[in-house]
């Protein structure tokens, strides 16, 4: 019962990244792509983490942690270049 539920639920996963994506790559707006991105990102941690209770295996546990890290990068980033235009600020003043 538990496998076929967490299979429904890879599947239902898999249908959110894949609206994620296209969000991400048509998004009308910068903050729209940001949006779906960070949610990409979070949708993909808990694939994995599915993945994991299904093969009852510990070994994606840092594919895990270096997916939220990235995402987290990635999402703080791109807001600051929406806010700045720059991601690495240079100026020394």
């Amino acid at each position: 019962m538990l496998q076929t539920v967490l299979q429904i639920v890879l599947i239902i996963m898999s249908i959110s990244l894949f609206v994620c994506f296209i969000r991400a790559i048509i998004g009308p707006t910068m903050s729209d792509r940001i949006v779906a991105l960070d949610t990409f990102g979070i949708n993909l941690i808990g694939f994995v983490g599915i993945l994991m209770i299904i093969q009852e295996t510990t070994a994606y546990a840092e594919i895990v942690l270096v997916l939220g890290i990235l995402a987290f990068v990635g999402s703080i980033a791109l807001a600051k270049f929406l806010e700045r235009g720059v991601v690495f600020d240079r100026d020394n003043n």
